[in-house]
Parts: C-alpha cells; sequence; structure tokens
C-alpha cells in the first residue's frame, strides 16, 4: 500500500503493507497520539507500522493510494 503523507512540514511517500482506510485511520490515531510535534509524525507512523519512506525520486512514477492529511486529519482515496 502507499500512502502519501501530506503536511505542513512535508509530503511524502510510504509504503507499508496494505490495509483498509479504517485500519488506517486507527493507526494514524494512535501515531498521532505519540508525537510531541506533528513534524515527526512520518518516522513514528513507520516506526510503529512498519512502513518506510519511499525516496524521492520514487514521487514522480508512483501515485498514491490513500492520502493521510495531517493539517486537517483527512484520509482520503485521490482522485487520479
Amino acid at each position: 500500500m502507499i500512502v502519501e503523507i501530506d503536511g505542513y512540514f512535508e509530503i511524502v511517500l510510504i509504503i507499508g503493507k496494505t490495509c483498509s482506510i479504517s485500519d488506517l485511520r486507527k493507526k494514524y490515531e494512535i501515531a498521532k497520539t505519540g508525537c510531541t510535534n506533528i513534524s515527526e509524525f512520518t518516522d513514528i507512523f513507520c516506526r510503529m507500522f512498519q512502513f518506510e519512506r519511499l525516496p524521492s525520486s520514487h514521487k514522480i512514477d508512483v501515485r498514491p493510494g490513500v492520502v493521510i492529511d495531517t493539517d486537517t486529519d483527512r484520509i482520503y482515496m485521490p482522485r487520479h
């Protein structure tokens, strides 16, 4: 599963085991409570749920299946 984390501090693609939107929302809430600063969110999320950052060179070639918007707390499937 490829996820885009879209936030004020960064926009990053991560990859990990496929899960439902509701499971992803639960993981988001758990990781968010572990943050003292939202700029740490991606690292905490990846560490907790075995996701990995994709190198920035992949951003051009890859389209995420899900977006986590840390500014609005929205999790959605983008229209491509």
